[in-house]
């Protein structure tokens, strides 16, 4: 018989008013609520108190993958109509997965332009979920027009424009080839990351370019029929090195968000030992997955119903995060990608 998991055991009520639409003046003076994993203990605090959670030879582990301004407005060629572009990921030089609104009329061989022709691309095929593989042309370099004509893909729920792109970005970002910003991260500033390493706290990084998928509604009953879209991660030997050290010293490794996490659960081993590898990943973490290589977890607050929250529930227990979210709601903590954050050990 098939197992069963239903997606409404991970919902929970929400106020719109508690989403959160811009981000705060300074990054790491946002709640912190901290939630014990065995005993669903709850404290609440100011984000820069997490370094007195951990202790000298502890490793953070950082996604340095960093946002594209990945959302185009153009023309289709010929008829002048507006449209929408997305970059989702990129397949090689000039070539990109995309999202396209309106995407009915966008058929293959639609020619698109972009600030006037100074980039161009044409609908060279349909893959799965109707997104659209686009060549583009130009001259010079791609990331530097991106830049002049490219805005941040904020999520759906944020309404507002955001008056510094920087701000979805993390301090450490470097690796360019993001669709979402990696949020866990974005409550960090240099001064927070130098006071943790004075502290002999080890500070490792991988990178997981993080696509859209991530924040795709669940839109199945059983939740163990969803399918996770692939997403490019690298971890180098430096890095790796990092993390096992604080394994074999018997100290613990938190990961700063749920692409950190999805990064090294794929690399790892059953002993939770890590290696320098690339690739691509679909891990999909839900409750029942056995953690080999995480000890704690710094996390935002996650849709109902999202795969994240099923990470974290994962990690946490479904009843333990759940209490937690309601305790949040209750204390009109600020949800999503410019919210407030949790520390989970």
């Amino acid at each position: 018989m098939k197992k069963m998991m239903n997606v409404k055991d991970f919902y929970y009520d929400l106020p719109q008013e508690l989403i959160a639409q811009d981000p705060l003046a300074d990054r790491s003076g946002s709640r912190l609520m901290v939630l014990g994993r065995r005993d669903g203990s709850v404290e609440h605090h100011v984000f820069r108190d997490m370094i007195n959670y951990l202790h000298p030879g502890d490793c953070l582990v950082l996604n340095n993958t960093k946002v594209l301004p990945a959302r185009l407005f153009g023309t289709k060629e010929g008829t002048q109509a507006g449209i929408e572009l997305l970059l989702l990921k990129r397949l090689s030089d000039n070539k990109w997965e995309t999202l396209v609104k309106p995407g009915k009329k966008a058929k293959i061989g639609t020619k698109l332009q972009f600030g006037n022709g100074l980039l161009t691309g044409e609908i060279i095929d349909i893959v799965e979920e109707g997104n659209r593989i686009i060549q583009f042309s130009y001259t010079g370099i791609f990331e530097e027009i991106l830049d002049k004509l490219g805005e941040m893909p904020l999520p759906p729920y944020i309404t507002h424009r955001l008056q510094d792109q920087k701000r979805y970005q993390t301090v450490y970002a470097k690796e360019e080839g993001s669709a979402a910003a990696p949020t866990a991260g974005l409550h960090f500033t240099e001064e927070l990351l130098a006071q943790l390493a004075d502290k002999g706290v080890e500070l490792a990084e991988v990178t997981l370019h993080v696509g859209l998928g991530t924040f795709r509604p669940v839109k199945v009953d059983n939740v163990l029929d969803h399918h996770m879209h692939s997403e490019f991660y690298r971890l180098d030997e430096e890095n790796a090195g990092k993390i096992n050290r604080a394994k074999a010293g018997g100290h613990r490794v938190v990961a700063v968000g749920t692409t950190s996490t999805r990064t090294l659960e794929t690399i790892a081993d059953e002993a939770g030992i890590v290696r320098a590898a690339s690739g691509w990943t679909q891990i999909f973490v839900y409750p029942g997955y056995h953690f080999r290589c995480i000890d704690g977890l710094i996390t935002n607050f996650h849709l109902p119903e999202s795969t994240l929250i099923m990470l974290v529930s994962a990690f946490a227990g479904r009843e333990h995060v759940l209490e937690a979210y309601a305790q949040a709601v209750k204390e009109k903590y600020r949800f999503f990608s410019f919210g407030d954050a949790m520390l989970i050990l």
